[in-house]
């Protein structure tokens, strides 16, 4: 019997129709609020004849360049290689450095946030909206209890310290141990979802301080003690470190009242390379193995720490707050690897990947 050449005209138109919703779907959602922002980004500039700026602050647009791909590519958001950056390159007070970061993300964050909705990357929202709503509490108490006990330099230490832990956690449990991960957690206790969001709450805080660090804690957290994907966790801490940094943003530009006009310069020149280097690194990410997400997490790791040590020079009491914040950090991850195996006994989840 011979297939009816309807059926089959009527089969490829669907599919045509199918894959031209998608695009449209993928217009909508990424690329109109992308030119947008472009189009009210460039009258502002033509109107107030900023251009200048470009010359003045040309090394913030590079920064962001590779910071913004970092922070779609990876759980560090881009405040993580803007505030060490800043902070210990070109001297800029940890202040206007977190501020610096906050803005920068609300919208590269924000972009590579749309680009995740837009091609349907996988993410885990059980643990997104748990993070979410402890991290919100978390920037906010933050800000107006811990910030003001901090001082510069050993914000930047603690940073670079407790950070370098976990990308050593990290490498070992990938390569020297077995370990099987999942993508997705289901069914967790209550006890379980106030841990994660006790864990939200304790990453905003570390965002109130280094402008990023919700991501990355809450990343640390899901992959060493439940053992989720890399693949997952990732572009599900970009979205996490966007919805923390809007809320950060918003508290110091209408609360707080404390960003200060260089923060707008820095802001306008690297709005138009975030935009962009933001989404890319998201799709890089989705495209390559969780292995090599792993490696270049690692080694840009290990290059902020390395940098910290070389212009920051500590001794005395700041060597031993960050061999102690070393240490706690290696105690801490470790334990929630020791403790994964009893922890996905109790998620139910499945799909899981060597």
């Amino acid at each position: 019997m011979k297939p009816d050449k309807n059926i089959e005209e009527n089969s490829g138109l669907y599919r045509d129709k199918k894959q031209l919703f998608k695009k449209s779907n993928r217009i909508l959602i990424f690329a109109l609020p992308v030119i947008a922002t472009y189009i009210i980004w460039a009258i502002y500039m033509f109107t107030t004849n900023s251009w200048s700026l470009f010359y003045h602050y040309f090394y913030m647009s590079i920064t962001m360049a590779f910071g913004s791909f970092v922070a779609g590519a990876s759980s560090e958001g881009g405040g993580a290689v803007a505030f060490p950056v800043l902070t210990l390159i070109f001297k800029i007070h940890p202040a206007e450095a977190r501020n610096f970061s906050l803005a920068i993300q609300s919208i590269g964050m924000t972009a590579a946030t749309l680009w995740i909705i837009a091609r349907k990357i996988k993410i885990e929202r059980t643990y997104l909206k748990l993070a979410i709503l402890g991290g919100s509490a978390g920037i906010i108490f933050g800000s107006y209890f811990i910030v003001p006990l901090t001082t510069p330099a050993y914000a930047k230490m603690l940073f670079v310290s407790f950070w370098l832990s976990f990308g050593i956690a990290l490498f070992v449990v990938n390569y020297y141990r077995q370990r099987h991960v999942h993508d997705k957690l289901k069914d967790l206790s209550n006890y379980q979802m106030i841990e994660l969001i006790f864990i939200g709450f304790i990453g905003g805080i570390l965002s109130s301080v280094l402008g990023s660090g919700i991501d990355i804690c809450t990343f640390a957290f899901v992959t060493m003690k439940y053992n989720l994907s890399e693949k997952v966790a990732t572009p599900t801490s970009v979205v996490l470190m966007a919805s923390n940094a809007l809320v950060g943003l918003l508290l110091h530009q209408f609360v707080m009242a404390d960003i200060t006009p260089v923060i707008y310069n820095y802001w306008l020149v690297c709005i138009p390379v975030v935009m962009l280097g933001a989404p890319l690194g998201a799709y890089v990410a989705s495209k390559v193995n969780r292995l090599i997400i792993v490696n270049f997490f690692c080694i840009i790791i290990l290059v902020q720490f390395f940098g910290a040590i070389f212009i920051i020079k500590p001794t005395g009491r700041l060597l031993l707050f960050s061999i102690a914040s070393f240490l706690v950090g290696i105690v801490i991850f470790f334990l929630l690897t020791s403790h994964s195996k009893r922890a996905i006994a109790l998620v139910k989840g499945n799909g899981y990947q060597k």
